[in-house]
């Protein structure tokens, strides 16, 4: 049957359960292989990753851009500046022009162009705009053959190195540019110590043994590990950003104690029921391991999703955490119950005792608060509701001002070489210097001087720029580049309307007047062209992952509302989630500097949260279903629900929060956002919608929340999920 009610018919058949029996049964009768297995591969990844070392390259192209044209047009004639260009900073208090440091300097470039992958260097006591009106700080630019993204650190080491080498008499010489900021990788080792030995004292309190606690932690570590090493191999085929691994251990530490928490909680409550160690790690994979294989798989799709997208290193990204999760999840479902018969037996005894002498001291049983709360909630519905959702919509509404970017030199640790390059620049040029346009004019075959002249002309005219270099001719003479200042900084609002006005309105005008073709480029025009790509196309990757969230969650829980219901509190989620992202890190709140968003974030959490969103909703929903089901009482489904449940879910999001948070702690200002981001997102769904909002509304919704048409009852496949 595939009715809805207890009116109209009996609960539907349950389908076949044995696979996660035998999958249980089969993991514990070898135990010892199970570990063994996986202890091999962790340490043959490891070793195996640790000898070719990573690849990983930060790949930001979007085909078809005018950033990239702009690239293509310089490599294709034969620009120097067809790789990116460093700058070789220099800053003297007593000024740059003395003999002595005038020949430190000279040396040092005659060094620097000598080097492997460096094609040309400036002059700053040549270029009469290269040293700063006080005479105290200077820039030399060097061009590269490679872009930053295959540049290699070790040549990079050597430019800077070499660079350093005319330090002496008060002069300080730093490196900037994107290659220079790849000596400046963020490092996460504080943060993720920080985040398990948080969720290790959530486990140990919610469990009562320490044993029983690493356990969940054991599991997570394994499978984030593994999944590490695999993907340093995996570099070296696919493109994979820097930042993977921060972000990888960021989400597999927290889905992985999150799914193993799921099972171990269930395993707990068997074993208190009187089921020994065998019995209870059967019926937990068996009922919680479904709820772990729906959501890890929920998570995984909208994760591969984002590759349909196209935009650069974001698929090798998107296709590294949904590794992530797929490995916990395999992870929770086949050495976790190798773990439980293993260890069981030393904390099984703990855990019985513990719920026997609580009964025999009156105190209430397990879930009976959560009752007590979802009483309260049901008796005045309305107030509930309204309360939560104008103090989430007041958290949102920041976000309808989001504005994305990329995090610069600016933004990196204040004693790194990068950094220190990008403060000198501004002191001495001003801070559009840091994000430079390169403006490339193109002939079509034709000698481009006077196009180019005439460019650099209009250019020095145009509000918003602060100055130009002369235009800089391409081999064959058919193409020019010219380097335009901004007034602004690189992340400012105003340099993005900056290019778009370039774009937009001046260049068109000077190509009419001089039958050239002009295109804005370099990384600054990059950074828009991206965040405008991702604000194009995010619509249409929400629009598909919400519907076929839909489509899923009708299927298991036989309901048009509960579908519709859960997909509003998702967005309602990540909208808060943003919000607060936008207050905190846009607009500088709480002594966080203040800057864009980085571009790919938002996208990246609303995958990563409506995933596990889901993983709530099941969860609660599930088990209100099962008592739904049973008594045809709505009001008591809620009840039960939430009192079965409403312990675990606070537990595991608290365990995924700490995690989560604990990346606020990084010196990297993407890992901070991300990480603040998806902590909030949490706190929002676990507290504040699973708490507060769903029993209200399921409150009101009544008998009608498991209404499903018959017509599409009938076609629509059903999925049996417990909690």
């Amino acid at each position: 049957m595939t009715t809805t009610s207890v009116r109209q018919g009996s609960p539907p058949t349950a389908p076949d359960r044995g696979f996660f029996q035998r999958l249980a049964g089969f993991s514990q009768r070898h135990r010892w292989t199970a570990l063994a297995l996986w202890l091999v591969v962790l340490i043959g990844i490891g070793v195996g990753s640790g000898a070719v070392g990573d690849h990983y390259r930060d790949d930001n192209a979007l085909p078809g851009t005018e950033t990239q044209q702009a690239q293509d047009l310089m490599r294709r004639h034969g620009s120097t500046q067809a790789g990116d260009t460093e700058e070789i900073v220099l800053h003297r208090t007593a000024g740059l022009r003395d003999p002595g440091t005038v020949t430190a300097v000279t040396t040092m470039l005659h060094k620097v162009a000598a080097l492997h992958g460096v094609t040309s260097v400036g002059d700053p006591y040549r270029d009469g705009t290269a040293i700063s009106k006080d005479g105290t700080v200077g820039f030399v630019t060097v061009d590269l053959a490679k872009p930053a993204q295959n540049a290699a650190t070790d040549d990079i080491k050597r430019l800077l190195d070499t660079a350093r080498s005319a330090q002496g008499g008060g002069l300080q010489v730093e490196l900037g540019g994107d290659s220079a900021r790849t000596l400046a990788q963020p490092g996460g080792n504080q943060a993720e110590g920080a985040g398990l030995l948080a969720a290790l004292v959530i486990l140990v309190f919610m469990f009562g043994t320490v044993i029983a606690a690493t356990l969940p932690v054991i599991t997570a570590v394994f499978a984030v590990g593994t999944t590490l090493g695999g993907i340093v191999l995996a570099s070296h085929i696919f493109t994979i950003p820097s930042y993977t691994p921060y972000v990888m251990t960021l989400v597999g530490l927290g889905v992985g104690i999150d799914y193993a928490l799921l099972i171990f909680a269930r395993y707990r409550s068997e074993l208190v029921e009187g089921l020994e160690t065998r019995a209870a790690t059967a019926r937990a994979l068996d009922a919680a391991g479904r709820s772990v294989l729906f959501a890890g798989c929920t998570v995984i799709i909208a994760l591969l999703g984002l590759i349909t997208l196209g935009l650069g290193s974001l698929r090798g990204l998107a296709l590294s955490v949904a590794l992530t999760v797929l490995v916990t999840m395999v992870a929770s479902l086949s050495l976790l119950p190798a773990l439980l018969h293993v260890f069981g037996k030393r904390f099984e005894r703990q855990l019985t005792t513990r719920a026997r002498k609580r009964a025999e001291r009156g105190k209430p049983e397990y879930g009976a608060r959560w009752r007590r709360w979802g009483t309260a909630v049901q008796r005045r519905p309305v107030a509930a509701l309204v309360v939560s959702v104008v103090a989430l919509g007041a958290l949102a509404v920041p976000a309808m001002n989001l504005r994305l970017g990329f995090a610069d030199a600016g933004n990196d640790p204040a004693d790194s070489t990068s950094r220190k390059a990008y403060d000198l620049l501004s002191q001495g040029f001003g801070p559009g210097f840091n994000g430079p346009l390169v403006v490339v004019a193109d002939g079509g075959g034709k000698d481009v001087g006077q196009a180019a002249a005439d460019l650099a002309n209009t250019l020095r005219q145009t509000p918003g720029i602060a100055g130009t270099t002369p235009p800089i001719p391409t081999k064959d003479g058919e193409a020019a580049t010219v380097m335009a200042f901004p007034k602004s900084s690189p992340q400012d609002q105003k340099t993005t309307d900056l290019v778009h006005q370039l774009r937009d309105t001046v260049l068109p005008g000077v190509a009419r007047r001089t039958d050239a073709r002009y295109v804005v480029g370099g990384p600054t025009a990059a950074v828009v062209d991206y965040s405008d790509a991702v604000g194009r196309r995010m619509p249409l990757f929400v629009a598909v992952v919400v519907g076929l969230s839909l489509l899923i969650l009708m299927a298991v829980f036989r309901s048009v509302l509960i579908p519709l219901k859960a997909a509003v509190l998702n967005l309602v989620t990540i909208g808060a989630s943003l919000g607060a992202m936008t207050l905190v890190y846009q607009d500088g709140r709480f002594g966080a500097a203040s800057g864009p968003i980085q571009a790919f974030l938002p996208i990246m959490v609303f995958a990563i949260v409506f995933g596990l969103s889901m993983d709530y909703e099941i969860f609660l929903v599930s088990r209100m279903r099962e008592e739904w089901l049973r008594s045809g009482d709505p009001h008591r489904a809620v009840r039960e629900g939430l009192a079965h449940t409403g312990g675990v879910i606070t537990a595991a999001g608290a365990v995924m929060i700490v995690v989560f948070g604990s990346f606020v702690l990084s010196t990297d200002r993407m890992l901070q956002q991300f990480g603040f981001g998806l902590a909030v997102a949490i706190f929002v769904d676990a507290v504040i919608i699973r708490c507060l909002i769903v029993p209200a509304v399921m409150r009101l919704m009544g008998r009608h929340a498991w209404w499903l048409p018959g017509a599409v009852a009938g076609r629509l496949p059903e999925v049996r999920v417990e909690a």
